[in-house]
């Protein structure tokens, strides 16, 4: 065990006193609400547990765990657990004392598990639970706690629960109603006169108070001897020993538990695990957030866990990181993880220095401060929910999580809820659309450049091809849809392109889907296509590979797979072009003549022209000018292809355009004399005619004619590729 080191003595010290303050109130009364459950007799022991709990908690968490400031008690959740679990126990015929070993086995289970929780690393699982399902467990736990004060408030016998005690007004005790309602008042109204004490300190205080104050009307007040309205002595009571000889006595009952009462136990030890670890994991999302840090949710997990185990080992009752008494410390000046330690040492001089008062303390005014509480648990903010429609069936969740932990069990309302919040995760996945846009191949063309008559072609077949840009999950939720998008071009298209880039997740259905789809494509010599797959999905699972292990891809599948959108619709485009059969043998270079900017030209005129032009040959990958560069040229393609980038930093670069055989490029330069404004690099091993702007001017002064020819040439290409691009960006923005 590695000890936190004070930083910051002094604050830690006053941030531990005043968590103290709060968290110990509230663990005298969780504990006297789980050991009332037992008898009258049980109730000093109950408040002796809550002291022991928070001392163990406090002391052993904070060591082991790896969160700053974080202050550990008994808590809330752990109260209605426990006494729940009790109840049920004394209902089937449990004996007492084998019932109180069953809670002790309850408190080293749930720590046990805890810690397994934290070395399975399923910490990060836990905390993301969905919201709604904490706030019903919460708001669940809260009316849980409420209904069992109630009989405690009111003064009325152990045997009468919530309704039967509201039911039964011959069976209260005034003076039970009257020092539970002041110490609510004070505990309420406290923190608008001072915030230097916590209010459920002064709630306590008052209640004392007036108790002290009703046993001067009726002296038996002053006699601990079968007095039900406080606490009692904290030896046991009844004269039956010390706690500690009692805690030793309980295992001499472990004979007497059964495999059944044991098999019993595995499902409240697994929902006081599960709510005590999502308790403490909320806190520490809470206390990031307010002090900037970040904690260790596993390690975390794993300190509570221990806390859990030295509590129950002792005799304590369960508890976790809680809100209260963490945001009391933070206030106080703590700083590190010593702070706790020094709230749960507190915790335990308080007891050996005030156990006599502890005594004195009445039951009603604990109630009080457990409905308070109670009542600040419920999440009232979860009303607004139902002011829009769209929210209406998460306050539905959280409706269920209620009425399940009121009505059958805190771990089975926790299941119904995750159950619950999947569905309707899965519902808004389906609501929203997985096809973000359609286009036909004549509507958006690649940055390949195109002849005139190239591209009356595309134009007039480009419809072949459907580009379909999916989006969201493909999961079994979405397939269908998927599937009734596609159905209409499975029908009339030969090439379909998925643009996968913005996909999020794919499974097994989705999949299968895709598989069905290229199936039914072959069958009409057509292909699927996709592009842009992602690397890595935000699950990290590498789609490609995944593709590959489903049998989506393999070596002879008709399935093609480009890295770019533009790489796909180029390929499709040379597809259509040649089964026009416009698309030229591409490794024959193109003389002069067959360029068509100057078709039907003089072969004389040309002839005179080739002379001021340098023939060169580029090859593949090779850079012909660089952005930057001071050049006139205007470059024709004889045979090959040509890609113009434009550099974005050292390893990045953007493309502009692919310029094929009989295509010009570079002609900005030559016009306007500039600079390069982009990258000109050989796509294949490449022949071009390179005219050079003075041999060019040169040329027009003795052939005008031709060399106006040119410049409209030039000019009329320029603005076909321009309406290209607006009619494909008018496409794009409908």
């Amino acid at each position: 065990m590695k000890l936190p080191k004070p930083e910051n003595l002094a604050g830690d010290f006053w941030g531990g006193f005043a968590a103290m303050l709060v968290a110990l109130p509230s663990a005298i009364a969780y504990g006297v609400t789980i050991y009332s459950v037992l008898g009258a007799s049980h109730v000093a022991l109950g408040a002796l547990a809550g002291i022991l709990g928070a001392t163990a908690i406090g002391i052993v968490a904070a060591s082991f765990g790896g969160t700053n400031r974080l202050i550990s008690a008994p808590c809330a959740p752990a109260a209605a657990v426990v006494s729940a679990f009790a109840i049920e126990a004394l209902a089937s015929g449990t004996p007492i004392d084998t019932t109180l070993l069953l809670l002790t086995l309850l408190g080293l289970l749930a720590g046990l598990m805890q810690v397994g929780f934290g070395l399975l690393r399923l910490g990060r699982l836990i905390k993301y639970m969905p919201y709604t399902v904490v706030s019903g467990y919460l708001s669940g736990v809260g009316l849980i706690i409420i209904g069992s004060q109630v009989p405690k408030l009111l003064g009325t016998p152990k045997d009468l629960h919530f309704w039967a005690a509201l039911g039964a007004p011959a069976q209260w005790r005034w003076q039970a109603i009257v020092v539970g309602l002041v110490t609510i008042a004070v505990m309420i109204g406290a923190p608008r006169l001072t915030k230097a004490v916590p209010g459920a300190v002064l709630g306590l205080v008052a209640g004392i108070a007036a108790y002290f104050g009703l046993a001067l009307l009726e002296p038996a007040l002053f006699s601990l001897a079968g007095n039900t309205l406080v606490v009692g002595a904290l030896d046991g009571g009844g004269g039956d020993g010390s706690f500690f000889a009692g805690l030793a006595l309980r295992w001499t009952s472990l004979s007497d538990v059964s495999l059944r009462q044991l098999q019993m136990l595995a499902i409240p030890a697994l929902t006081l695990a599960v709510l005590l670890s999502i308790d403490t994991l909320k806190t520490c999302v809470v206390l990031d957030a307010l002090t900037r840090s970040r904690h260790d949710s596993n390690r975390e997990l794993i300190g509570q866990g221990l806390g859990n185990l030295a509590s129950a080992g002792i005799g304590g009752i369960p508890g976790a990181g809680t809100m209260g008494a963490t945001l009391v410390n933070i206030s106080g000046g703590a700083s590190s993880r010593f702070s706790g330690l020094i709230e749960g040492v507190l915790a335990l001089l308080a007891f050996l220095l005030l156990a006599n008062f502890i005594s004195w303390i009445p039951v009603a005014g604990l109630a009080g401060i457990l409905i308070v509480i109670g009542v600040r648990m419920i999440d009232r903010n979860s009303l607004h929910y139902l002011k829009s429609r769209s929210t209406m069936l998460d306050f539905a969740v959280i409706v269920a999580v209620i009425g399940t932990a009121l009505t059958v069990s805190l771990i089975a309302a926790s299941g119904v809820g995750i159950v619950l919040a999947v569905m309707l995760f899965i519902r808004e996945q389906i609501g929203g659309s997985v096809i973000r846009r359609k286009l036909l191949g004549n509507e958006t063309f690649s940055k390949r450049v195109r002849t005139h008559e190239e591209m009356e072609i595309l134009t007039t077949h480009g419809a072949r091809a459907a580009i379909i840009e999916l989006q969201g999950s493909l999961f079994f939720g979405t397939a269908d849809q998927l599937y009734l998008s596609l159905e209409p071009e499975l029908k009339t298209r030969d090439f379909l392109i998925l643009d996968m880039r913005r996909i999020q997740t794919v499974d097994v259905t989705a999949a299968h889907l895709l598989e069905q789809v290229k199936d039914m494509l072959a069958e009409r010599h057509g292909f699927l296509i996709f592009s842009q797959i992602p690397p890595n999905l935000p699950s990290g699972r590498d789609l490609r590979q995944y593709f590959d292990q489903v049998g989506l891809l393999h070596a002879d599948s008709p399935v093609k797979v480009f890295p770019s959108l533009d790489d796909a619709l180029e390929w499709v485009e040379d597809r259509i072009i040649h089964d026009a059969a416009l698309l030229k043998d591409e490794e024959i270079a193109l003389e002069l003549h067959e360029v068509e900017l100057f078709a039907g030209r003089k072969e004389q005129t040309l002839a005179a022209l080739e002379a001021c032009m340098e023939k060169r040959s580029v090859a593949q990958g090779e850079t012909i000018f660089s952005r930057g560069d001071a050049s006139d040229e205007l470059f024709l393609i004889r045979r090959g292809a040509v890609r113009i980038v434009l550099p974005l930093s050292d390893h990045v670069s953007h493309h502009l355009g692919t310029f094929g055989r009989g295509a010009f490029f570079g002609e900005m330069a030559f016009l306007d004399g500039e600079v390069r404004s982009a990258d000109a690099v050989a796509f294949t091993d490449t022949e071009l005619y390179v005219l050079s702007r003075r041999a060019f001017d040169k040329f027009a002064e003795e052939h005008k004619k031709l060399g106006l020819r040119l410049m409209e040439g030039i000019a009329s290409v320029l603005a076909s590729r321009l309406r290209y691009t607006n009619a494909e960006l008018r496409v794009l923005e409908s």
